[in-house]
């Protein structure tokens, strides 16, 4: 299964910038819907569009391979 490490990079950039980062936030930066977001935040998994990986990936200023990750099935 492909995971969105999203709430990650969230703490990630909030503890580099001494602050809280909110879905909402992210939302109003990258033109994301914000239920998508927590749909594709959640561990089990969710639809996620190449579009919507390349907006994460300039928002958080970070390659692909640190937005997704292979999690092999049980």
């Amino acid at each position: 299964m492909i995971q969105v490490l999203l709430t990650e990079l969230m703490a990630q950039k909030g503890r580099q910038e001494g602050r809280r980062i909110t879905y909402e936030e992210v939302s109003r930066a990258t033109g994301i819907h914000r239920t998508t977001l927590t749909k594709i935040a959640d561990p089990r998994g969710h639809n996620v569009r190449t579009d919507i990986v390349d907006k994460l990936c300039v928002y958080f200023e970070v390659p692909v391979e640190k937005i997704l990750v292979h999690v092999p099935d049980e």
